[in-house]
């Protein structure tokens, strides 16, 4: 009897699951013959993903962080689930507290009423609560209270996640085609673990598959180690250009941000969106994000999960390509 024979008529929620991440998960648990009930905001808007998919296995549902209702019925009848909710930046309701505190806290408790028997919840690496930084100390709460309310839950803490829709390689690729030099906010020297979005996906659905010690906190990064300018240098090989990298330090990056976030304001959001940093991504930029030396001793990294970390050369010359001159047709030589 095959894996997918085993898991086959089981029903998984995914939480989040028509985003960057959550569509990969969606994609990983459908290949091990998951049912999947995709729980978001606008179910009408991630009808993409049932081709991912046989006949039925993926439905898109209505639910919301926000209104316990909403959830109770998103995990009737689910024996496992996941919370790939977040936000980048706060916008209206969708606050940092919102989603990923007291969202999460409500997905726990909703998770634990509902008896379900597997539960992960996506984190970050350096989820702090006593962070500065609204959004880490936000990541951080939200895996205090998930934590609390559901013991046996799973914590995973990718590194910096790329793939072909991530906001990482192609903004590097993006702004190439528009500045002269490329900023390395937060001095460009902090040390990134980039992870393929694919093997994050295959990680939570190695947890459904009992291959996760519950109560456990997994630290998921790539093969390699880098700083942000060994990434923005992996960039732009990808895409054949050349570009002086410029590293501007902490304060002077803040302040970048704050204008930036100030200009989006009052020009309500016509001030281009590639240019505009937020002083948490900032802080995000300054701070360590590599797996740690303890997480890698005791095996709570990808390869415990039996899952092998691609590396970053490997896939992103496959979406960066838009980047280069004439796209796919360019000819390898320095731009």
């Amino acid at each position: 009897m095959t894996e997918a024979t085993t898991e086959a008529n089981r029903l998984a929620t995914v939480f989040g699951g028509s985003g960057f991440l959550g569509r990969h998960i969606v994609r990983a648990l459908a290949q091990k013959g998951w049912r999947i009930r995709v729980a978001v905001r606008r179910p009408d808007l991630a009808d993409f993903l049932r081709p991912l998919g046989g006949v039925g296995q993926i439905q898109p549902v209505q639910a919301n962080v926000r209104f316990p209702d909403s959830i109770a019925a998103a995990l009737e009848g689910a024996s496992a689930a996941v919370n790939a909710t977040g936000v980048t930046a706060e916008s209206g309701a969708q606050t940092y507290t919102a989603v990923h505190v007291e969202g999460a806290h409500a997905l726990a408790r909703a998770a634990k009423s509902a008896g379900v028997a597997t539960y992960v919840h996506v984190s970050g690496i350096g989820a702090d609560p006593k962070s500065s930084s609204p959004y880490i100390a936000s990541k951080g709460l939200g895996e205090q209270a998930t934590r609390d309310t559901f013991p046996d839950a799973i914590v995973m803490r990718p590194s910096v996640v790329f793939g072909p829709e991530d906001d990482f390689f192609n903004r590097f690729g993006a702004l190439a085609c528009h500045l002269p030099v490329l900023p390395l906010l937060a001095g460009g020297e902090t040390r990134l673990q980039p992870v393929y979005v694919g093997d994050v996906g295959q990680a939570a659905a190695a947890a459904f598959s009992g291959l996760a010690k519950a109560g456990t906190i997994y630290e998921l990064g790539g093969p390699r180690t880098m700083t942000l300018r060994e990434a923005a240098e992996l960039a732009l090989r990808a895409i054949d250009r050349r570009r002086p990298l410029i590293s501007v330090p902490l304060g002077p990056s803040r302040w970048i941000a704050a204008s930036t976030e100030f200009a989006a304001r009052a020009t309500l959001g016509l001030f281009p969106k590639l240019l505009t940093t937020t002083r948490d991504q900032v802080d995000l930029l300054a701070s360590e994000n590599v797996v740690s030396a303890e997480a890698e001793a005791q095996g709570r990294v990808l390869r415990a999960l039996g899952v092998e970390p691609q590396a970053a050369e490997t896939i992103i010359p496959s979406y960066l390509v838009r980047f280069r001159r004439t796209g796919q047709y360019e000819v390898q030589r320095s731009a």
